[in-house]
């Protein structure tokens, strides 16, 4: 029996080099059955094709990812969302993300954001094989022309994800790492800048969107990337590229970007109701790319997840008053405003309609019912059945629910919502940003703003005339939180505008309320203790795994 030694490669960089001794013998020397061979992939044009379409997802590489189909892009309707790491949302159990809020980020401990180095860099490397080996498959030039363009896509994609949570990073080219390779030793862990690793990640996008269609136009190409999936991605990158903590873009790059999508005449604002607008995957003009799923191919069952413990649900990610605050009156003013009518002991009334289609509060009309928070005796306060699962905030999501789904038992009928990537609202928010920063609040800023708060459903005023450039910033960042809030926006915003050391050292409030007879009294309370943020928390630090595999050849993130 001779024995030999082989290396053997979990993902790219993110996996652990393993080095184990291996007896080689025929017997042993079979075809798995439980797998596609290589060979066969790139001798059938429609193997191939389904192995670029996998690229979308990913594999599961922690707890509670992945209940109905395997992890995409972001975390998305994971039962911890990625608002629960911010001043939106608190998770009621934890899942690993109150050391995050608490500011105890290490190498050895990065919670539920342990994981997209590794996807990402195994992505990565899947895609550069693909790129690699597409010309061995026989396709059409058309066809293979689109799937070099998809491949593109989600390698910037991944890269993105890398950049805006790790900074500069490790930038691998088309380079395809082979089964064997030494990576221990191996010359490939010198870290990019930001500046350099957006410049790449940008021409990839410039590329894809030349390769890619304008339109899915067959049932079975939904959820693929498209020229305006390229281009949204592309506005997202020099916007961040263009924002203090990254400062290396310009703000007139970001305005073009965000220009180039709106010129395409393709998207606009969906006008059947902004609830509505998460519950429609198909001919819903505002979304540019998103993540489908099917009976069968479900993600977590929302409903059952997030809703009140009096309606059988599990609390789940649950919204804190410190975004509930962020809501105008429905006269377009602040809360803080004197003039604006607010009334603390009638905190619900004449908001922002968003408010009412994003949070359940006391006494919200909900399922034909209403939300009782309120203590004693309310059946969605601790009070009611599995008080475990009771709100610690006092609030409830609201947001991406389908209210025709059962929260009893939803299993194999729930969890079909879309999860929204890119949509038009947010381009116009780019747009409006990046425009005021690069030539201050000119009527083309106004009008995406404009357009946003006017639409069917929402109808909130204008916002105010003669606004100076500075006024204008605090309304657009207003505008995007509540616009975008829980759709994993709220993070990377407040760190890439460098106020997270403000934003995420307020305390999680929530709100205790109490009913006295007929009289119901409000009272701000802290709803999870020791929210902590640290300059070094601009970006997360690389797991101490990653950086062991690489023989401690690759740096860590500065301060961790």
């Amino acid at each position: 029996m001779k024995s030999k030694n082989i290396i053997a490669i979990a993902s790219i960089i993110s996996g652990v080099v393993l080095s184990m001794n291996a007896c080689k013998t025929d017997f042993l020397n079979i075809v798995p059955t439980d797998r596609v061979s290589d060979a066969s992939i790139l001798t059938d044009s429609s193997l191939f094709e389904s192995f670029v379409i996998n690229r979308y997802m990913g594999v599961r590489l922690t707890e509670k990812e992945a209940e109905g189909t395997p992890p995409g892009f972001g975390r998305g309707y994971e039962y911890a969302m990625w608002s629960s790491l911010t001043d939106e949302s608190i998770y009621n159990n934890d899942d690993n993300t109150w050391l995050i809020q608490r500011g105890q980020l290490a190498p050895e401990n990065t919670g539920i954001a342990g994981t997209i180095w590794g996807r990402s860099y195994r992505s990565i490397r899947e895609v550069n094989y693909a790129l690699a080996n597409i010309d061995k498959v026989p396709v059409s030039t058309a066809q293979k022309n689109r799937l070099k363009g998809e491949l593109k896509f989600i390698r910037a994609f991944r890269y993105q994800d890398l950049i805006r949570n790790y900074g500069g990073v490790v930038l691998m080219g088309d380079k395809v790492l082979e089964l064997g390779e030494d990576l221990a030793n191996a010359d490939i862990y010198t870290k990019a800048s930001i500046k350099d690793c957006i410049t790449y990640v940008t021409a990839e996008l410039d590329e894809a969107s030349k390769l890619l269609p304008e339109s899915n136009n067959n049932t079975w190409q939904l959820g693929r990337a498209t020229k305006g999936a390229a281009l949204a991605l592309k506005s997202r990158l020099l916007l961040y590229a263009a924002s203090p903590l990254y400062n290396s873009g310009t703000w007139q790059e970001a305005a073009k970007a965000a220009k180039d999508v709106m010129d395409m005449g393709k998207y606009s604002l969906f006008t059947n109701g902004y609830d509505k607008l998460f519950l429609t995957p198909e001919n819903n003009s505002e979304i540019i790319f998103e993540r489908l799923y099917t009976q069968g191919a479900r993600h977590v069952c929302l409903e059952i997840s997030n809703a009140p413990n009096g309606f059988g649900g599990w609390g789940g990610n649950v919204p804190l008053q410190n975004v509930v605050d962020a809501y105008e009156m429905d006269n377009g003013k602040p809360i803080t405003d004197p003039t604006s009518g607010y009334n603390d002991q009638a905190p619900y009334l004449h908001r922002d309609p968003r408010f009412y289609m994003t949070i359940l509060y006391n006494d919200a009309s909900y399922r034909s019912n209403k939300v009782q928070t309120f203590l004693p005796g309310g059946k969605d306060s601790k009070d009611g059945p599995s008080n475990w699962n009771t709100s610690k905030t006092g609030y409830y999501l609201k947001k991406f629910m389908n209210d025709n789904l059962p929260i009893d038992n939803p299993w194999d009928i729930a969890g079909t919502q879309p999860w929204i990537y890119f949509r038009y609202a947010e381009i116009l928010l780019n747009y409006a940003e990046a425009q005021n920063e690069a030539s201050g609040p000119d009527q083309t800023v106004y009008n995406a703003i404009n357009a946003i708060r006017s639409r069917p459903g929402v109808n909130m005023p204008a916002i105010p005339s003669g606004l100076t450039q500075a006024q204008m910033r605090e309304t657009i960042r207003r505008e995007r939180q509540v616009e975008l809030a829980f759709e994993e926006h709220r993070y990377y915003d407040v760190r890439r505008w460098k106020i997270a050391n403000i934003t995420e050292n307020v305390p999680a409030y929530g709100i205790d309320v109490v009913k006295t007879g007929n009289t119901v009294t409000y009272t701000k309370k802290e709803a999870l203790s020791g929210r902590h943020f640290e300059e070094k928390h601009y970006f997360l630090p690389i797991p101490r795994a990653e950086i062991q595999a690489s023989n401690g050849k690759l740096s860590q993130t500065s301060g961790y």
